[in-house]
């Protein structure tokens, strides 16, 4: 059995090993796949595996010998699912692995807008604490948490233990997704519309996957929806905002700031206007990425090819 990876850097820039591959057959390992090479690189194989590179009907017809993709995350819309199912390809992805470092990341983006860690850090290096008469000073307004309300959009895994972190700060929960959800034992939040989330809430959160329904669901009329000091976090996926109407209201004062893991185009042109907006932290997508996280998609990616050379295919997204 043929098995290519098409983009294995990602996942594996060197901590992580692909040795457990080789008793399945030839394996060939791209650090990273042109979506124009999909097909040269994948001729023959049986098994491929992608994170971001896509795949798309096009592709999968010229790929006759295919029979398993393997997405090396949980969203597998670089994949084009339908016409895998019609040339009888089963497509796995690998849910759940990275909820810990997720949940982190997101309090990572919201601490720093409430207390800046970095920008006082930078500013001591600087020499103004050296400088300053006071034993104290701030360079920027502090926040704290604690008695403020956290909306979170979308109430999966994900949504679910930021809800139970910011619970634990001190703060209200109200939830909000496509289904209404009941609380769990010891889980105190609030089931509501997202419209009066956004009204509602000191910080919104988004955990939802991109849909019709979710794209762009961020757009100016709700962001003027919301107080002039909420801080709005994206970890989930760029699109579900409207990136200029966000970076206007960054920069009007319509809200206080926003952190962001994601953008509509990854990496970002140089013309994205959240690059020049006002209170705003942008990481490269990585929320997902700690050893510990990318370890478990390793494992669960493993395990997801085990089952479907046994003839028993497990998270496939495309019964």
């Amino acid at each position: 059995m043929k098995i290519v990876i098409l983009d294995g850097y990602t996942l594996n820039p060197g901590d992580l090993s692909w040795d457990w591959l080789q008793p399945f057959g030839e394996v060939v390992i791209y650090d990273r796949t042109p979506a124009e090479d999909v097909v040269e690189r994948a001729r023959g194989a049986e098994v491929i595996f992608t994170n971001k590179t896509p795949v798309d009907g096009a592709a999968l017809r010229q790929l006759p010998s295919l029979r398993y993709i393997g997405v090396l995350a949980t969203g597998y819309n670089i994949v084009d699912i339908e016409t895998a199912k019609h040339q009888g390809i089963f497509v796995s992805n690998a849910p759940a692995y990275g909820t810990a470092s997720v949940v982190q990341h997101t309090f990572a983006l919201l601490l720093e807008l409430c207390v800046h860690v970095q920008r006082h850090s930078d500013s001591v290096f600087d020499g103004d604490w050296r400088r300053s008469p006071d034993f104290s000073y701030t360079r920027h307004p502090l926040v704290e948490l604690s008695g403020k309300t956290m909306g979170v959009v979308g109430f999966g895994d994900i949504g679910r233990k930021v809800g139970e972190i910011a619970a634990a700060f001190g703060m209200r929960v109200l939830a909000t997704g496509r289904q209404v959800k009941q609380p769990r034992a010891g889980e105190t939040f609030e089931w509501v519309e997202l419209d009066e989330l956004v009204r509602q809430s000191d910080v919104v959160s988004l955990h939802c996957p991109l849909t019709p329904d979710t794209r762009g669901m961020i757009h100016k009329k709700r962001l003027r929806m919301m107080k002039p000091s909420t801080f709005l976090l994206n970890t989930s996926r760029g699109p579900l905002i409207v990136e200029e109407d966000l970076a206007d209201a960054l920069n009007h004062d319509i809200i206080a700031g926003a952190g962001v893991d994601v953008l509509s185009q990854e990496p970002p042109r140089t013309d994205n206007p959240l690059l020049h907006a006002k209170n705003c932290l942008i990481t490269p997508h990585i929320a997902w990425a700690t050893q510990e996280a990318r370890s478990r998609m390793m494992a669960i990616t493993q395990a997801n090819l085990v089952a479907f050379v046994a003839g028993r295919p497990v998270n496939v997204v495309n019964p």
